[in-house]
């Protein structure tokens, strides 16, 4: 299957590479103050579109990458989540970015699942974190919704060092041992 072709679907999402339409949705999520606290800071639009490109950069040089994560049924586009794994990161994250009008309706967790399956299917990982700001409650409650747990502090790599982060995580044997229970309910 080439990149371009990989497609997950949930009962309520399409995850997908990003594509050029969702632009001005991803500057939303990057120009609001609030909702890029914790990834970064806002930016403007030139600033954004930069960042933009890196996920469909990352794709096309690593294989993987944040999916865009899309309404099923109208294609809007909610915010990115996935595999990532910059030079210098301190493990094979999933990430995860949202715009403020899909916070609270359970849109992260339906991705993250099929996405972290993904993960451990198509990229020989050991082993999954997601770098959290300790003043990050959400992602945190995300995070133990998951299964993973807070390992402690981490460190990015310059430029991102000065931004505290702690790292929360939990190996392959885990997430499968969490997925059979959770199928076998």
């Amino acid at each position: 299957m080439a990149t371009s072709d990989i497609k997950i679907e949930t009962e309520r999402l399409v995850l997908r590479l990003p594509q050029w339409e969702d632009f001005d949705a991803y500057a939303e999520l990057f120009g609001d103050e609030q909702a890029a606290r914790f990834v970064g800071g806002a930016m403007g639009r030139a600033a954004a579109w930069r960042k933009f490109l890196q996920q469909p950069g990352a794709w096309l040089v690593q294989g993987f990458g944040m999916f865009s994560v899309t309404d099923k049924h109208t294609g809007e586009w909610y915010g990115q989540l996935g595999p990532w794994k910059p030079e210098g990161w301190p493990g094979n994250e999933v990430g995860w970015a949202f715009r403020r009008a899909a916070w609270g309706k359970g849109y992260a967790t339906e991705a993250a699942t099929p996405a972290i399956d993904w993960a451990f299917a198509n990229l020989g990982w050991d082993n999954v974190i997601h770098c959290i700001d300790p003043a990050n409650i959400a992602s945190q409650a995300l995070a133990q919704r998951l299964g993973s747990t807070n390992s402690g502090p981490g460190r990015l790599p310059p430029p991102l060092d000065d931004h505290p982060i702690e790292i929360w995580g939990q190996t392959r044997a885990q997430w499968m041992a969490r997925r059979a229970e959770e199928n076998a309910r």
